[in-house]
């Protein structure tokens, strides 16, 4: 591969990550804890967008249990997130004969 082939390929891969950038905060995903009796959503920067505990749940004796609930669908959303976005990646740099496991942006 040429140098000046090699530049023209960063120059388009820059333009892309911003476009990235732009979709993921697009990109929402939900992560779910205790068959369902608590929700997130966040986006796909890591952002928490929206919280939903079942009302059966809101009993003083069992704070802790939500607590934990809570923090397990986080941990859902937030493996979602990361799938989609090593997705987007896999399909931005595919034509671009990359290492794998090579990261971006540089």
């Amino acid at each position: 591969m040429d140098f000046m082939k090699m530049m023209s390929k960063a120059k388009e891969m820059q333009t892309r990550m911003a476009s990235l950038q732009d979709d993921l905060g697009a990109i929402e995903v939900n992560g779910v804890a205790g068959g369902g009796l608590v929700s997130v959503t966040i986006s796909g920067k890591g952002e928490l967008k929206a919280v939903k505990i079942d009302p059966s749940l809101l009993k003083p004796e069992e704070v802790e249990i939500v607590e934990d609930l809570i923090v397990a669908a986080h941990r859902d959303a937030h493996a979602k997130a990361e799938a989609a976005i090593a997705e987007k990646m896999a399909e931005m740099t595919g034509g671009m004969g990359l290492p794998s496991g090579f990261k971006l942006p540089f």
